[in-house]
């Protein structure tokens, strides 16, 4: 369904559609595709790649392939095929019956180059990759030409279809561009089109010794599939014309069903603070035993921010509050986060839990009493009502809502001091019990003022604290994983200080709680669903949990400081 003018997100590549669509270009479609290499897991800078290309496709009744770029075999596994399928779907895009791989098309894609050859348009070079770097020049000398270069067609078309017979070694000979070896643009200096290279392939098996390179099966394989915009990051700028070169001088439409002609646009890539989006680095962490694996949660990969308990509807947001740029820039990850807090304050249920359990006994409460007291599952939401949890003699609350010397504005729990326990009643500590050896706080006990509880005589009385608890016999144990961010350095990319990206992991990302006690509603849920713990922040139950070990990961805390600091810069103005 095609949306209004109005309702088009604001942007030059849509800027570009619109126009486009104004004067009946491809006649008047919109035609994307989302082309990840299977090398690895998609990250959150992929997540903004297919918000654009299927979103823009979608607002402009269009449609969108999702088409592997399956060239180099060599780094390509079918384990990565089937979790970036998952991930696009879980972002809540779907590409129908238009899946496709860039192997579809390498019977094709040979036959184009056979065309290139047979038109003097590329040559097969004896050169080896080193001497191709080096006669290639620099940015401020121009390139030296091959002595192959100027080989008979015929030869060509012979060593070539020996190439694809595999009579020559791995790297003994390559089919180059003829283009230009004085170009300013080093992509344009006779770029490889085809290599040999002998590898399985996750389709083709070993059918195919030669593979094409991403320069030449990019624009073809758009062309084949009569793909309009050909939406990419803007690294691949410099590659804009050796695209245009490859659909000027193939005949591509010789195809049946082809129509059209793409148009590559580049946008700016996402880049975000404490953070790595090299696949190749990620792969590196992942393979050196840095993080647990590729859905670790402290990963910006699609998959670990689902285990984490990152909702798509965030992530969505995120990538249209970010919007679509010409020139790289930063992203602060307080940005993320607080897209996240948005969408989980309406739709998480709040639930108590005690992260570092601090035993208290109230000791004017009746022993063996247990009463169920009513607490809100979500202020806002109006119809998510209520929930009974279990009132006791003892209850745990938090380590940190006591201390025994405290300062002057701490309002939580001390000797001869007040707090209101949330949903139920106002308690004063009476005694300390500590470990006689260690000196550690073990105990604490109190009294109650049984008419403090909602509908009571004293329920209004006021109270400067409030303190989250669980009832100690009914509280379930659980595993708490929290979070922090993988990187210590806001830029670990950045080498200027000599130190390599690994060296900038932060030390203190994961930290891990054996003893924290949930309150007894919580034993039923499921790996992924998500609460909000009141005072602690937001928390899924990961995938490790089990009816045995409950185990949740803090997705964010509650403190919004991205929220903050936006309301302090709208001050100032």
């Amino acid at each position: 369904m095609t949306t209004s003018n109005s309702e088009l997100p604001v942007n030059f590549v849509q800027s570009i559609i619109t126009e486009d669509l104004k004067t009946g270009k491809n006649n008047s479609r919109v035609h994307t595709r989302f082309p990840p290499e299977p090398n690895g897991y998609l990250h959150i800078g992929h997540a903004k790649s297919i918000c654009l290309n299927f979103g823009l496709a979608r607002a402009n009744g269009g449609i969108t392939n999702l088409r592997f770029d399956d060239t180099n075999p060599s780094k390509e596994e079918v384990e990565y095929v089937d979790s970036i399928k998952a991930d696009v779907h879980w972002l809540g895009f779907d590409w129908d019956d238009r899946m496709y791989y860039a192997s579809d098309y390498f019977e094709q894609l040979y036959q184009f180059a056979v065309q290139l050859i047979k038109a003097g348009k590329a040559y097969i070079c004896d050169l080896s990759a080193e001497e191709i770097r080096a006669y290639r020049g620099t940015l401020t000398e121009a390139g030296k030409e091959s002595p192959y270069r100027s080989r008979p067609i015929e030869e060509n078309l012979d060593l070539f279809e020996r190439m694809r017979a595999g009579e020559f070694p791995d790297g003994s000979r390559v089919l180059r561009a003829k283009i230009d070896m004085a170009s300013p643009n080093l992509n344009m200096r006779d770029p490889v089109i085809y290599r040999i290279l002998r590898a399985t392939h996750h389709r083709t098996g070993d059918k195919w010794c030669i593979y094409p390179m991403y320069d030449y099966a990019h624009p073809l394989s758009d062309a084949l599939e009569s793909i309009t915009h050909s939406v990419c990051t803007l690294e691949f700028a410099d590659h804009r014309p050796l695209y245009d070169w490859v659909l000027d001088n193939v005949d591509y439409h010789i195809v049946e069903g082809v129509e059209g002609r793409p148009r590559q646009i580049e946008f700016a890539r996402l880049n975000l603070n404490y953070t790595v989006m090299s696949k190749r680095k990620l792969r590196e962490l992942v393979e050196g035993g840095y993080v647990n694996g590729w859905d670790d949660p402290r990963m910006p990969t699609i998959s670990g921010l689902r285990r984490r308990g990152y909702t798509p509807e965030a992530i969505r947001d995120f990538c249209e509050r970010i919007g679509v740029a010409k020139r790289d820039s930063v992203v602060d990850i307080g940005l993320l986060e607080h897209c996240v807090r948005e969408d989980l304050n309406r739709r998480a249920l709040r639930a108590m839990a005690v992260l570092r359990p601090l035993k208290v006994v109230i000791d004017n409460y009746p022993e063996g009493q247990v009463e169920w007291l009513d607490a809100e599952n979500n202020p806002e939401d109006p119809i998510a009502g209520t929930r009974k949890i279990p009132f006791s003699r003892e209850i745990y609350i938090e380590q940190e809502d006591f201390m025994e010397d405290p300062p002057r504005k701490f309002y939580r729990l001390a000797p001869d001091r007040e707090v209101r326990l949330k949903s139920a009643y106002i308690i004063k500590c009476e005694k300390v019990i500590k470990d006689e050896k260690t000196g550690d706080i073990i105990e604490l006990h109190c009294t109650y003022d049984p008419d403090s509880k909602s509908g009571g005589a004293t329920a209004g009385r006021k109270v400067k604290g409030t303190s989250h608890w669980v009832s100690a016999p009914h509280a379930v144990p659980a595993e708490i994983r929290l979070y922090d961010n993988l990187f210590s350095s806001e830029n670990p990319d950045d080498d200027e200080d000599g130190l390599d990206y690994k060296a900038k992991l932060n030390p203190d990302s994961r930290e891990v709680l054996t003893s924290s006690m949930v309150e007894p509603g919580l034993a039923e849920a499921k790996p992924g669903d998500r609460f909000q713990f009141l005072r602690q922040g937001y928390f899924c139950v990961d995938l490790d949990s089990s009816t045995e070990k409950l185990v949740f990961n803090r997705i964010v805390s509650l403190r919004d400081t991205w929220a903050k600091l936006q309301k302090s810069k709208v001050k100032q103005k």
